[in-house]
């Protein structure tokens, strides 16, 4: 009788258990209210194994272009190709590119309809080649630069056909810039970028007014301030200038307004309180002098703590006990609470009121543990984009875990109009880069989203306006829903989302599509995904 009472508590458990799932499979088959639409998809017939692909948006011809390498059969050497995809993601253009066998990809970016494609070589250190892709014109010009010095290049843009290149030196203690001229095969360091580690990096170019700005972090060990410098789209130096806090405060990171903004100059930036490590808050200042004086408005701050938002990603219990906290600490008037958080700051958006909104990605170092002492991976104390590699005797770097996305509005002058939160889950990655990506709809509502495996997870901000974190969609398949009994995903990697043209973003990654009434097929897949 006992193991009949048993048998029948497991079988209504089982029931439990599977009605729970079936619910949870029903959610993400019904899409929520007003979900994004794919309106197109592509698949290439590509193993992860055996390819690797590489996605450039390009806002400017609303096209996307791929760089697809394959593997050559029998041999450790791959060939490429630039693809080129129109707005229903057919292929307007295929273009082989011959790559020296000694080269391996490195970095994409983009500068109106044309594409730069930078490698590295294997065999010598600060040997680069680049290929510069032009689906207009169906052409690719190809150049080899010998930087002796380079030993890694951060980040990538390009100006006015000339390439900036943010680098890290061979000495491995000092960051410099690198401008690649992709028309003539010269290349140049740039003098007046040159700082040593640790140090946090942003720059900003634009074609029309012909000028990159840079942003650096300086410190002598207890406080830090920020260097501007603005260049020509030939390197020369223009002007710079300190700004810097005459409190405790240091300025960790910043960025800029875009050159070609010329109404307005705004610094916006994150800043620690009694150390260099963490993020205390925010700051923001308008770099323009007062009228009628030369005197520069004062730097303003927003601590965390007085954000509205930011410590939405806690559960409520956990975030009222913080705020009790904190409260009794300024009641007994003690010195406020040491945060410690680590922000990656996107580039500032332009809104039409004239004001800018910052975004912000909140991380941390992930780690797994094991007892045998291994290769700790690439990490570094302030967060930035120069990691440094170290050997652990239990601790294995194991990616950036992001915990939420910061979103902030201010006016021209720099005065914080209000703050929003998109909190995340299941967004892990290498290398310290944008993961999640933003667009803004034709109501000047903002979206972030991302791709966690075959789901698009997403939000949409309306200023201060609450709204559900916990949006997604399945990625659609060759014959619509990913998961509608006819085919379904059973695997997803390298999944990324791109911001493309208007409000639509293009998803991309590998994909093994399982079909019920035959073979499964493994793809590399584009969707096109408007809001």
């Amino acid at each position: 009788m006992k193991l009949y009472y048993f048998s029948l508590l497991l079988s209504f458990g089982m029931l439990a258990s599977s009605s729970e799932l079936c619910a949870q499979k029903s959610k993400l088959r019904s899409p929520p209210a007003n979900a994004p639409v794919q309106t197109a998809r592509t698949e290439l017939p590509l193993e992860k194994y055996s390819s690797e692909v590489h996605v450039q948006a390009l806002r400017a011809d609303s096209t996307v272009v791929l760089l697809i390498g394959r593997d050559r059969p029998l041999s450790n050497k791959s060939t490429f190709a630039f693809h080129q995809y129109d707005q229903a993601l057919h292929l307007r253009h295929e273009l082989p590119l011959e790559v020296p066998d000694e080269f391996d990809f490195t970095r994409m970016c983009a500068e109106g309809a044309t594409v730069y494609a930078l490698f590295s070589s294997r065999s010598n250190t600060g040997r680069l080649w680049v290929a510069a892709y032009n689906g207009r014109l169906g052409q690719v010009r190809t150049q080899q630069y010998e930087t002796r010095l380079s030993r890694e290049i951060v980040e990538l843009k390009a100006l006015d056909g000339r390439l900036f290149a943010t680098v890290l030196l061979n000495d491995q203690l000092h960051v410099t810039a690198l401008l690649l001229d992709v028309a003539t095969g010269q290349m140049q360091y740039l003098p007046s970028v040159f700082e040593p580690l640790p140090t946090q990096l942003t720059f900003v170019a634009d074609a029309a007014s012909r000028r990159a700005e840079y942003v650096l972090s300086q410190t002598n060990g207890r406080k830090s301030r920020l260097l501007l410098k603005q260049l020509t789209d030939r390197g020369q130096l223009v002007r710079s200038e300190f700004v810097q806090a005459e409190s405790e405060r240091s300025l960790i990171t910043a960025q800029l307004t875009p050159p070609q903004d010329t109404t307005a100059r705004l610094l916006m930036g994150t800043y620690s309180l009694r150390g260099l490590d963490y993020a205390q808050g925010l700051f923001a200042t308008d770099l323009r002098p007062t009228t009628g004086t030369n005197a520069k408005p004062p730097l303003r701050f927003y601590d965390f703590l007085h954000l509205k938002h930011f410590f939405d990603y806690l559960k409520p219990s956990r975030q009222a006990r913080l705020r009790q906290r904190t409260a009794r600490r300024i009641a007994r008037s003690v010195s406020p609470p040491r945060w410690h958080y680590r922000l990656l700051l996107h580039e500032l958006l332009p809104q039409p009121d004239g004001g800018y909104v910052l975004v912000a990605e909140v991380y941390y170092p992930h780690y797994r543990y094991n007892s045998y002492g291994s290769y700790a991976g690439p990490f570094n104390n302030l967060g930035n984009q120069f990691g440094s590699a170290g050997y652990g005797n239990s601790r294995i770097f194991d990616g950036y875990q992001t915990t939420h996305a910061l979103v902030c509005g201010f006016d021209r002058s720099g005065t914080l109009l209000w703050d929003n939160v998109f909190v995340v889950e299941n967004l892990r990655r290498y290398d310290l880069e944008e993961a999640v990506r933003v667009q803004t709809l034709p109501d000047n509502r903002l979206v972030l989203a991302y791709l966690d495996e075959e789901k698009l997870r997403y939000k949409v901000i309306n200023r201060t306006e609450a709204a559900p974190n916990d949006l997604q969609v399945l990625i659609q398949t060759g014959s619509g829903a990913a998961d509608n009994g006819i085919e379904r995903t059973s695997e997803t990697s390298q999944a990324d989302l791109l911001p493309w043209y208007g409000s639509r973003f293009v998803a991309t990654g590998y994909q093994r599509v399982r079909v019920e009434h035959g073979p499964d097929r493994e793809v590399f897949f584009l969707n096109s995904v408007a809001f």
